[in-house]
């Protein structure tokens, strides 16, 4: 009986040791993404959108984004990624968010938001930066928006050179909009606060 006490004291305290630090006390957390054409620094914004910024900063602090792919780059409109491997499997997600898009913050170009589908709560981990000014993406009263919850502060010629990369029909995927040679991010990264 000791030992299956040990064991599971064991496990508890490892399954502590996982939490992760995602600066709970920082209302403007910065993040660095070193992609395969660059690197983009955003400045995450929790005061207004304090769930969108607690989930994205989850899936950075435990490396999820790293080593994924860019799937959907449309000129002058989006460029999204987070969600699929090289190979285009998805990856496994935690919980969808609620949606925060009521939050004043707009789908204005340089400005990173969630991805969902139809469903306005089913963000999880997929987010897409803003190449043009997309506000038709904002909440109205008839309808939810897409949540926003950061803007670039470094990188927008590396999101804008993305934004023109060639793109085409994906087989595997069954997707049109997929680059045709691989836009990486390579990694996620939170700075430190300063």
């Amino acid at each position: 009986m000791g030992k299956w006490i040990a064991a599971l004291s064991l496990l508890l305290a490892s399954q502590s040791a996982l939490a992760v630090d995602i600066q709970k006390d920082n209302l403007y957390p910065m993040v660095k993404m070193e992609t395969s054409m660059g690197t983009i620094v955003v400045e995450l914004d929790r005061k207004r959108a304090p769930i969108t910024v607690d989930n994205f900063l989850t899936y950075v602090v435990k490396g999820e984004y790293n080593n994924t792919v860019f799937h959907r780059i449309i000129a002058d409109f989006v460029v999204q990624g987070g969600g699929l491997n090289p190979e285009f499997a998805e990856l496994p997600s935690i919980a969808p968010i609620v949606n925060e898009s009521g939050n004043g913050l707009s789908n204005q170009p340089g400005t990173i938001a969630m991805a969902r589908d139809n469903n306005p709560h089913s963000a999880t981990r997929q987010f897409y930066f803003n190449v043009a000014d997309n506000t038709k993406l904002d909440p109205s009263p008839r309808r939810w928006g897409y949540a926003v919850f950061g803007e670039v502060t470094e990188g927008m010629d590396v999101l804008q050179a993305m934004s023109g990369v060639a793109t085409g029909y994906n087989q595997t995927l069954g997707w049109p909009d997929v680059p045709l040679a691989p836009v990486i991010l390579k990694k996620a990264t939170l700075l430190s606060e300063e």
